[in-house]
C-alpha cells in the first residue's frame, strides 16, 4: 500500500514490459521492465521465449506488455510460464498489450497458456501480430471462467479481448470479443457460451493454411470439448468450448500437434 500527498492510502499497481528480438537464429534484443520478464530456455531447433508476469496476477490499474520481433527469416515459439490470472478489480481495468512483428520469411507461434478470469475481474487485452507478405503465425487465446475444482462461479465480469493479424499492413484476421455481466446474465443460450466455462480460439495464418482444416478437424477428439474448424484465404481458424479448463487444455495440445505438424509443444505446456 502507498500514500499520496494528502496522506490517503492507495493500492500499489503492477507494471511490466518484456520484449525480445531475433535476427535469424541470433538474439538481437532483450528488454525487461517491472513485473514483465522473458525467459529463454535452451532447446534444440526453433528458439523458445517464455514470458512471465512476476506480480502473480492482474487487477485494476495494472499494465502488462509483451513483444516479439523476428527478422532475417527468424522462427520462434513464444508462450507464458503459467496461466495469467485476472482478479477482482474495483477501480477500472487491468490492461494487457501484446504486439509481435514477423519479418520476411519468418514464423511465429504465439501460444500463451490460458487466462483465468475470477469473479469481478476487469481485463482489457489487445493482441496485434504484424506479418510480412510471406511470413506466418499461429495464434492461441484460451480463457477459463474461475476454477471449477474450487466451486467458483463467475457472475460479475468485464472482459475485452481484441485480436488482430495484419499481413503487409492489411488486416487478415480481426476479432473484437467482449464478455461482461450482462451477457453472463442471459443464461446458457446456444448463441453465447451455453454451459461452457472455458473457450479458446486458434488461428493459423500462412500461405496455404486453409489446407490444414482436415487435420484440425481430425484432431477434435477430446471428450467434453466442442470444436469446429474452418479455412479460407490463407487461414485456418478453430473454435473450442468446454465445461472446464483441463479438457480444453488437452484438446489444445492435440491441435498444436496437428497444426504444427508434430512439433513438440513448448516445454512449459508439457509440465
Amino acid at each position: 500500500m502507498m500514500f499520496d500527498t494528502a496522506g490517503q492510502s492507495r493500492m500499489q499497481r503492477s507494471h511490466g514490459e518484456a520484449a525480445v528480438a531475433f535476427e535469424g537464429a541470433r538474439l538481437t534484443g532483450l528488454r525487461q521492465k517491472g513485473s514483465g520478464k522473458a525467459l529463454l530456455p535452451r532447446v534444440r531447433g526453433v528458439p523458445e521465449v517464455v514470458f512471465l508476469n512476476t506480480s502473480g496476477g492482474l487487477t485494476s490499474g495494472d499494465t502488462l506488455s509483451y513483444s516479439v520481433t523476428l527478422e532475417g527469416g527468424a522462427r520462434a515459439v513464444t508462450t507464458t510460464q503459467a496461466a495469467e490470472r485476472a482478479y477482482r478489480a474495483n477501480a477500472g481495468p487491468a490492461r494487457v498489450t501484446v504486439r509481435h512483428r514477423v519479418g520476411p520469411g519468418g514464423s511465429l507461434d504465439w501460444l500463451p497458456q490460458e487466462t483465468i478470469l475470477f469473479e469481478a475481474a476487469n481485463l482489457a487485452r489487445e493482441t496485434v501480430i504484424e506479418l510480412a507478405p510471406d511470413a506466418s503465425c499461429l495464434l492461441l487465446e484460451a480463457v477459463v471462467l474461475g476454477r471449477a475444482a474450487m466451486g467458483e462461479t463467475v457472475e460479475t465480469l468485464q472482459f475485452s479481448d481484441h485480436r488482430t493479424i495484419l499481413r503487409d499492413g492489411n488486416p487478415v484476421f480481426l476479432e473484437p470479443f467482449v464478455l461482461n455481466s450482462n451477457i453472463l446474465a442471459r443464461g446458457p443460450r446456444a448463441a453465447l457460451l451455453g454451459p461452457a466455462r472455458a473457450f479458446a480460439t486458434l488461428v493459423l495464418c500462412a500461405p496455404g493454411a486453409e489446407d490444414a482444416v482436415a487435420a484440425a478437424r481430425a484432431a477434435l477428439t477430446e471428450t467434453g470439448v466442442e470444436g469446429a474448424a474452418s479455412g479460407f484465404d490463407g487461414k485456418c481458424v478453430v473454435r473450442l468450448l468446454a465445461r472446464d479448463g483441463w479438457p480444453l487444455r488437452r484438446q489444445i495440445l492435440k491441435l498444436m500437434d496437428a497444426l504444427r505438424r508434430g512439433a513438440a509443444p513448448p516445454r512449459v505446456w508439457q509440465l
